[in-house]
Formats: structure tokens, C-alpha cells, sequence
């Protein structure tokens, strides 16, 4: 018989969750129907802003199948939901303004789509119907939407913060970077909006909550993607539930992009009625609830200036962003364009001085946070556009530009608070040159002029920080929770293992990476190992994913709780080999006295240790189940370079990407064809917010014009090219025992800046915004802003 292969680090493993995924076995929340179930739907503000007057219930609780109907009221004795990341002002120190955010609205509403009331009935219809009953008396008030119009608008959202401001705040060297832009060579300018994008992950969101009288006890099935994060700030900081009487489960879950990492008032309001009703209850978004009422992401308007000296040398970078927050802080929203953007300004280059300030600003529109990528991708786009846009004034091939100024020391202290490990962004330029063929480009572009049409080429150079930690550095910058991951290791007596990590997957294919990783590290099938995740009633406390941290931060908790049940097993080898357990050694899944033959299998170990007479009982405790917590000491930096080329009709505007080349250097790779999933469906996200994607509301009423599919454009199959993908031989990171960096979100993060780069060179102009939409490209063509 074959030995089995236990080899699969780097190994292109198909995933195993796929199978029950596409033969519709998945459980969804929707999908769950507990016994006595109920369902809710939500009363919605059609207003931007208004005072509620008035709210008249009574036509709709005496309803067909109405049980119950809640507003605001009957939620004033809880909390509000909460922030999870306090910044301060740089003026003063002062923390940020945070105003109350409430499970359902309480005497006003702020956005479109803010939650009024709470219909439970028997069946969706009729509590659609009651809804629809709920006659609600508003005063309609101005409104305000626009991020840059937002500071001293005449509408005031909240009134603790009269001017709209929620914090400014700055990180760097302004006197510094001020002086070093007065005497340089050269000064590039950029003023530019990142669009604002509405997540639309495959599954909408839903929540199912249960209350059992006789133990005092909640469960809550949610599609969320930090089950154990939800769990503590909703006991803790709303409801005021003792946290052992919850559970939380998030199942197999359809897509988060960080839209599923928050506590919204949604599943929180249908836990507290749960135990009013006395039955569980049921809420799945429609689509065009998860328009107007899921988080939005990006939204910030900047200006930019990047100073050189005459051989284009950087010497400073100098930003302001305005960043839209919404009508509520979410629960990372603050971190979003501060901790998570501007630390990134360094980019892959070697500025010595670099000044940002932030001023978030609190408008009527859907709060704002988290989007794949998260302030990382914001960053990008700053930075490769305006090194692009310099390298085009400065005469410079764009390459060039770029190799001037690369950071090739490691590790490189940046001057906005990161320190990066490892790199080497030279490597993963070249080759994606080489991958794309700009040699041939100058031909393609007189093909294309010959046919009457505008062929561009244009570079991203990205770099990321993820796997968000560590906690002690997190802490001091605002964070209000630690960002540490647990992994749990049990092993059977039939030497079978079932691991449970705090990690959460919803496409990422933890299955299947953390099975690789574990059944490689004792030698044993991948079979022999099932991933446990989602319930908080199973794992340890752990931190959930977001920020491309389940490998490197998930992964190593894994790693480091598997090093505590090898390093028993060895105790135990050694009682049956007669041998120290200083000689025995564990590799190919065998435990081995080093210099002999004697040697006893890993399966063998594991059920000794369920047979305490077997070995010294009196010296180690039977079992063979370990469990560890990792809190990383800095981030990991995955960094890539994108090439794109696309084809311009000037007649029309339309784009067409012919071309887009990823290499992308990410340590060391676990499942090479997952990785590659990860980087196509980034792709697909930038290339989506660099052409197609906006959310764009009325200035004047505040509606939101693109809540559906018939405005919002999305990325389709015929949007995008065949994408040439590499992963480089890498610079593994230097401070996880796997040496691996995130990789979820890279895609995200380069492609926008590549696209409209090149767009800029096909027209020959200094710069296009987001969207860059048939018209606006067709302005663009004719010198028109």
C-alpha cells in the first residue's frame, strides 16, 4: 500500500468546502427555520434627515399575524451601538465626537434607510404588510451628503458635533515635509475623490435569534464574519446580557468584503425581541435594504503633493483627506481612514518626510466602513496615482520613477509609524513587465490608433499592511479590543483531528488551507482533519477575519497550539521507546529516537495518551488537546506591482481592459490556486470601483440614486480580461513560523490606480475620476473636467 501523501504546504488543493457549496448543501442563515419561527421586517426612514414627531403603531400590531411591533421607545434603556477605535483630535488630544447610535431611531432619522420600527409577524407578508400600515409623522430636515460640504453645512446631523466634525487628525512631520516641499525641484498636485462603493456580497445579511426562557439563554444565527466580536459588543456594550447566556453562530456565510464585520442594529433589536415575543425570529436583507443599509466603503476627497528634486528623487508627500463617516460611527469606521490609510502613505518608497491630515466628517448617508482592502486600498490609489501623474511631468519612464525611489533596505522604518520586515519590490516590477509585455506595447497602441481608438498602459505598485495587530500597538493608537486569534488542536485516540479556530471563513477557503497546514505539520492525510469555525459556543474567543489576518494570524495560533501537542506527544514517545524525550525527534507523522531505528507512529501516540496506564500518568495528564493564543508583533506587508492596459474608444468613452498583469509577492503560499482566487476576485472589485461602481446620493434630498442594479454598476463577466496572475518566489515574512503574508485583499487594492493610470495615458491627461464612466472618459477626451 501507497504511503499517504502528507506533504501540502504549496500544494494547489482542491477545496473542499466547494462540494456541498455547489451541490446546494450550504447552510445559510436564511436557511435555518428553528421550531415556533417568526420573522421580521424592518420600517425604513424614506427621509435623509427628519425629526420623528410621532410614530402610530396601532393599525399594525391589530395586523393579520402582527405579535409584536417595536420603535425606538422600547429600546431607550439600552445602548447604542458601539465604536470599536477612538481617535483623537491633533489640536487638543480630545476624543473624537461620538454620538449615540441607536438599535432603531429615537426622535430622528440621519440616512435613508435608518431603522424605524421592528413588525414581527408569522410570515414575511405580513409583516411586510403590517409595515406598510405604520403611519409615521416626520419634519423633514435639511440634509447633507457630500463629504466636502459637510463641515459648517447648514444641516447638523448630530448636534454634539454642531460643525459635522467628527475628529482631524494628523500623522507625520508637517513642519518638516512643509519645508521640504518649499525648496524642492519639483512639486506634483492631485486633487481627487475615491468613489464611494456599496459592498453587495452574494448573500445579503440575515439574522435568526432565539430565546430560551429555561436556561435564561439567546442564541443568534447571523451572517457575520466575527461571531465572537458580535457576541461581546452587543452583551456588553447594548443589551447588557451576561455574555456566557449567548451564543453566536455564524454559519457558511455568502461573502463579507468587511461588510459583515459590524454590529448593526438589525440583529441586535431581533435578540432583545426575541424574548419579548417569546419565539425566534427571522430577518433576511432584501437587496434593496442592503442598498440603502449596509456599510458603504471609501468615500474620501483629497489633495495630494509630492515634492522631488530635478532627478525625481522623492522628498516629501504632503495629504489632506476629508473622509466621509455617514450618519453613524460603525464599529471600525474610525480606523478605516486614519490607522488604516495613512500609515500606508509611505507606499514602497523611500520618503523621507510624509504629513497627512484627516478630517472626518459626519453626513445623512449610509455610515461608512470597512470595504475590502480598508483604507489600504485608498492609500494605493493616492500614492500610484500621483507617482504616475509626477513621473509623466518629470519626463520619466513610470518604471523608472519607481525604481529611483524604492526602499530596498529591510527592515525600513517609514515616517508615519510602520516598520516593514522584508520586501523586495524591484523583483515583482520587473517581473511584471516581463508578464505583460510592455515591450510590445508601443506596437498594440499603433494597432489601436490605427483603428481610430486610444491604447494606454499604466503601473500600481501596491503595498499592504494586514493581519491588523499587534494588540499593545493597536491599543495605543485607539483600538478598543485586542487583535490577537486563537486556534484550538484536539486529537482523538484514533489519532483523527479536529481543530477550531477563531477565524471565520465566508470564501476563503479556510477548509481546505488550515487542513493543508495542519495535516502537513504531524504528517497525517488531509482527511484525518476537520476546521471548526463560527460558533462561539465551540472555539475560543477569537477575533474573526478581516484585513487578510486567518492565515498569519489564525494560521500561527493553529501552528503554535500544534507545537504544544507535538511537543507532549514527543514526552509520550519516549516512555514507549525507553528513550529522553531530548532524543526524540517528530517528522513524516512518526515520532523517532534520533540515531536509531526506533520509531512509533503519530496515531499510535495519540492513543496512549487516552491510556493513561500506557505511560507516566503521574507526570503528564492523559489526553492529547491543546489550545493557543498568537498576538503578532507587527504587521505583514504583502507588496506587488499591476500592470494594466486598456483600449479607449474617444468617440464614445468606452474603456476596454485588454490587459491586466498581477505579480504579487506574498511569503510564502499555502494553496497557490486559492491565492489566485483571492488576487482574480480583487481584480474584479478594482477594476469594478475604477470603472463602473458609485453610490451616489442627492445633494439636495439626500436619496440614494444608485439603490439597485439598474444604477449601481457592477463588474460583469465581459467587463474584464483574462487576468495574468503570478504569485513571485517572495520575500517570506519574518516574524510567523509560516512565513506567509495576506493576500485576500491585494487585488482590491492595486487594480484602481492601474486602470485609471492607464486610462490617463491613452488620453494624455493628467487625471480621470472614479468611475471612469463612458461620459466622464468622453469628457476627459475633450479637455473637459
Amino acid at each position: 500500500m501507497n504511503a499517504p501523501d502528507t506533504g501540502f504546504i504549496g500544494k494547489a488543493v482542491e477545496r473542499r468546502e466547494d462540494a456541498r457549496f455547489l451541490t446546494g448543501r450550504g447552510q445559510y442563515t436564511d436557511d435555518i427555520s428553528l421550531p415556533g419561527q417568526t420573522h421580521g421586517v424592518f420600517l425604513r426612514s424614506p427621509h435623509a434627515h427628519a425629526r420623528i414627531r410621532s410614530v402610530d403603531t396601532s393599525a399594525a400590531a391589530q395586523a393579520p399575524g402582527v405579535l409584536a411591533v417595536f420603535t425606538g421607545e422600547h429600546f431607550r434603556g439600552v445602548g447604542g451601538l458601539p465604536c470599536g477605535w477612538q481617535i483623537n483630535n491633533v489640536t487638543d488630544g480630545s476624543p473624537m465626537k461620538e454620538p449615540r447610535h441607536p438599535v432603531l431611531a429615537d426622535g430622528k432619522v440621519r440616512y435613508v434607510g435608518d431603522r424605524v420600527a421592528l413588525v414581527v409577524a408569522e410570515s414575511v407578508e405580513q409583516a411586510k404588510a403590517a409595515a406598510a400600515l405604520i403611519e409615521v409623522d416626520y419634519e423633514v430636515l435639511p440634509a447633507v451628503v457630500d463629504a466636502a460640504e459637510a463641515a459648517g453645512a447648514q444641516a447638523v446631523v448630530h448636534d454634539e458635533a454642531a460643525d459635522n466634525t467628527c475628529y482631524t487628525w494628523a500623522i507625520g512631520d508637517g513642519e518638516g515635509t512643509a519645508a521640504a516641499i518649499q525648496g524642492a525641484a519639483h512639486v506634483t498636485r492631485l486633487s481627487f475623490r475615491n468613489n464611494r462603493l456599496i459592498p453587495n456580497a452574494i448573500e445579503p445579511r440575515a439574522a435568526n435569534a432565539s430565546y430560551n426562557a429555561a436556561s435564561d439563554e439567546y442564541t443568534l444565527y447571523v451572517a457575520n464574519q466575527n461571531p465572537h466580536v458580535e457576541r461581546l459588543l452587543m452583551c456588553a456594550f447594548v443589551l447588557g446580557i451576561p455574555e456566557h447566556k449567548m451564543r453566536v453562530v455564524a454559519p457558511d456565510v455568502g461573502g463579507g468584503f468587511g461588510s459583515k464585520i459590524f454590529l448593526y442594529g438589525e440583529e441586535t433589536a431581533l435578540v432583545w425581541a426575541s424574548k419579548q415575543v417569546g419565539r425566534p425570529i427571522k430577518w433576511t436583507a432584501e437587496r434593496a435594504e442592503a442598498f440603502l443599509a449596509d456599510a458603504h466603503g471609501r468615500d474620501h476627497v483629497t489633495e495630494a503633493e509630492l515634492a522631488m528634486d530635478k532627478d525625481g528623487k522623492f522628498l516629501a508627500l504632503r495629504v489632506h483627506t476629508t473622509a466621509n463617516l455617514g450618519a453613524y460611527l460603525s464599529t471600525f469606521s474610525t480606523a478605516v481612514p486614519t490607522i488604516l490609510y495613512a500609515t500606508l502613505l509611505a507606499g514602497q518608497y523611500a520618503t523621507p518626510k510624509i504629513h497627512c491630515t484627516v478630517k472626518a466628517v459626519f453626513t445623512n448617508t449610509a455610515p461608512v466602513d470597512a470595504y475590502r482592502g480598508a483604507g489600504r486600498p485608498e492609500a494605493s490609489y493616492l500614492i500610484e496615482r500621483i507617482v504616475e501623474t509626477a513621473a509623466k511631468e518629470m519626463k520619466l519612464d513610470p518604471a523608472e520613477i519607481r525604481r529611483r525611489n524604492y526602499i530596498r533596505s529591510f527592515p525600513y522604518a517609514t515616517p508615519v509609524g510602520l516598520t516593514y520586515d522584508t520586501g523586495d519590490y524591484e523583483a515583482t516590477l520587473n517581473r511584471a513587465i516581463e508578464l505583460a509585455d510592455v515591450k510590445g506595447f508601443a506596437a498594440r497602441r499603433a494597432a489601436s490608433e490605427a483603428k481610430g481608438l486610444k491604447r494606454g498602459l499604466g503601473y500600481s505598485a501596491y503595498i499592504e499592511a494586514c493581519g491588523i495587530a499587534p494588540s499593545s500597538i493597536a491599543g495605543a493608537l485607539g483600538a478598543r479590543a485586542g487583535l490577537f486569534e486563537a486556534g484550538e488542536v484536539r486529537v482523538h485516540p484514533t489519532g483523527k483531528v479536529t481543530v477550531f479556530t477563531g477565524s471565520h471563513s465566508h470564501g476563503q477557503g479556510h477548509e481546505t488551507t488550515f487542513a493543508q497546514v495542519v495535516a502537513d505539520r504531524l504528517g497525517i492525510p488531509m482527511e484525518d482533519v476537520s476546521i471548526e469555525h463560527g460558533d462561539t459556543g465551540k472555539t475560543l474567543f477569537g477575533m474573526g477575519t478581516y484585513g487578510s489576518r486567518s492565515l498569519a494570524v489564525g494560521g500561527t495560533a493553529i501552528v503554535k497550539a500544534l507545537d504544544k501537542v507535538i511537543a507532549k506527544g514527543k514526552k509520550i514517545a519516549a516512555h514507549l521507546m525507553e528513550a529522553a524525550d531530548t532524543d526524540v525527534v517528530f517528522e513524516g507523522g512518526q515520532f523517532k529516537v534520533a540515531g536509531t531505528d526506533k520509531a512509533v507512529p503519530f496515531a499510535q501516540v495519540s492513543l496512549t495518551a487516552y491510556v493513561p496506564h500506557n505511560f507516566p500518568h503521574d507526570k503528564l495528564e492523559p489526553g492529547l488537546n491543546e489550545n493557543a493564543f498568537y498576538d503578532p508583533s507587527n504587521f505583514t506587508y504583502p507588496a506587488g506591482t499591476y500592470v494594466c492596459e486598456v483600449e479607449v474608444d474617444p468617440a464614445t468613452g468606452v474603456v476596454r481592459v485588454e490587459r491586466m498583469t498581477a505579480c504579487d509577492d506574498f511569503g510564502n503560499v499555502i494553496n497557490p490556486m486559492i491565492v489566485e482566487g483571492q488576487v482574480h476576485g480583487g481584480l474584479a472589485q478594482g477594476i469594478g470601483q475604477a470603472l463602473l461602481e458609485h453610490g451616489v446620493y442627492d445633494k439636495e434630498s439626500g436619496q440614494l440614486l444608485t439603490g439597485s442594479f439598474m444604477d449601481y454598476a457592477m463588474p460583469r463577466a465581459d467587463d474584464l480580461p483574462s487576468f495574468t496572475v503570478e504569485t513571485a518566489k517572495g520575500t517570506p515574512c519574518t516574524h510567523n513560523p509560516l512565513g506567509v503574508k495576506g493576500c485576500g485583499e491585494a487585488g482590491a487594492i492595486g487594480a484602481p490606480a492601474a486602470v485609471i493610470n492607464a486610462i490617463c495615458d491613452a488620453l494624455g491627461v493628467q487625471d480621470v475620476p472614479m468611475p471612469a464612466s463612458p461620459f466622464t472618459v468622453w469628457k476627459a477626451a475633450r479637455g473637459q473636467a
